[in-house]
């Protein structure tokens, strides 16, 4: 039975062999096409061969292609025996408002709780302010906390004049490591079968990714204290938030890298979404020091 999820993050060639996936790059790998479930072609430099195309179609092996921000582009999807994302797509299609709007409120309660946590850290007086936002947020949020909490958070953070639409260099951290969590979030999403246009809460027309702008809410915080640690810096920002995914963090109970944790965590939700229960899924947590 296939288990494995395959990435190819550098410039290679990969080519087909009596049932192998072939990888020529500055070494050669080979992986039984019986053990990959996904492979996630996550560099533009990659050269694949047709006949490992077909190949891979035909062992029903999900395949995906980003774009230069490491984003979803595309994925192969074969005119026969493609039944897998059908009904996953279904499901998603019939998610009833009323538990969207429940883990909406979740999700809502833990981005505000991990923002309260920052300020914690900053020992700004507000901590306390935001954590009472988070106990009266409602299915939906439809006193709108986040957003109330977001304006104290900020300004707390980063100073009384400052703005996320600003062209400064503090909003160019924080986009740019909000853009590698977001891919990633995207990768599982797209891993897992169901579509990132569909959110529970964001429906922007023309956002392809509503639902993992909704999943990777919480996390913003996570890259918001790296930014107010000071792990990071003008010139080496890019590359410090490029490797942001092998940070350690704590999911259920386990401590594991952040790109393993979100996959469990994506699983997680839509698996609540499915078969929703008054028991919702644990999120991520980060140590902070």
């Amino acid at each position: 039975m296939a288990f494995r999820t395959v990435v190819v993050t550098s410039r290679c060639k990969l080519e087909y062999s009596l049932n192998y996936l072939i990888c020529r790059g500055e070494d050669e790998k080979r992986i039984n096409l019986s053990e990959i479930s996904t492979l996630i072609i996550q560099n533009v430099g990659v050269a694949i061969t047709a006949a490992l195309l077909s190949k891979l179609m035909e062992a029903k092996v999900k395949v995906i292609f980003c774009d230069p921000k490491s984003n979803p582009q595309g994925e192969l999807v074969s005119y026969y025996d493609n039944y897998g994302n059908f009904g996953k797509i279904k499901s998603q299609l019939e998610w009833q408002e009323e538990d969207k709007k429940k883990l909406w409120a979740e999700v809502t309660k833990a981005k505000i709780l991990n923002q309260s946590r920052n300020l914690g850290f900053l020992h700004s007086p507000k901590e306390t302010l935001l954590r009472s936002y988070a106990s009266e947020v409602e299915p939906g949020d439809p006193t709108n906390r986040e957003g109330h909490a977001a304006k104290v958070y900020f300004l707390s953070c980063f100073g009384p004049s400052f703005s996320r639409d600003q062209t400064i260099v503090t909003n160019a951290y924080l986009n740019y490591g909000y853009s590698i969590l977001l891919s990633a979030i995207n990768r599982a999403v797209k891993t897992l079968g169901y579509l990132t246009e569909f959110g529970i809460h964001h429906i922007g027309p023309t956002n392809p990714f509503n639902l993992s702008c909704d999943f990777m809410e919480p996390l913003r915080a996570f890259i918001d204290y790296q930014v107010l640690a000071k792990k990071v810096e003008e010139t080496t920002y890019k590359s410090y938030f490029a490797g942001i995914l092998s940070e350690k963090v704590l999911y259920r109970g386990a401590n594991m890298f952040l790109e393993n944790a979100l996959q469990s965590y994506v699983e997680g939700l839509l698996l609540w979404l499915n078969q929703p229960s008054p028991i919702f899924p644990p999120f991520i947590e980060y140590e902070l020091h």
